[in-house]
């Protein structure tokens, strides 16, 4: 191929996508965004466990800053559409009562 002209050297066009019908699209959405919500509540169900670790230890400080670290991933949760705001709403408040005056 000694021959060869400019047009022969262009680059080979970029592969096109894969056209899927919409509910077979829909399907691999609802998959990722399934294991995505599921390790946020792993996430929010291991920061809940730590919270009444603290609470059983008795450390004042360190109970209220795992509380808070609680109520920031619930907030993000209902933001993202994970959780409900009352689901949110009430598993904050039964954990903020857990809490000693």
């Amino acid at each position: 191929m000694a021959n060869e002209t400019a047009a022969d050297k262009k680059p080979a066009a970029k592969q096109q996508k894969e056209k899927r019908p919409t509910a077979q699209k829909r399907d691999i959405q609802n998959e990722r965004n399934r294991l995505r919500n599921r390790a946020f509540k792993s996430n929010v169900k291991t920061a809940i466990r730590h919270f009444e670790e603290t609470l059983a230890k008795g450390d004042a400080a360190q109970t209220k800053s795992s509380l808070n670290e609680v109520y920031s991933l619930m907030d993000k949760g209902v933001k993202r559409g994970t959780f409900k705001l009352n689901k949110a709403s009430r598993t904050k408040a039964r954990l903020a009562a857990r809490l000693p005056r």
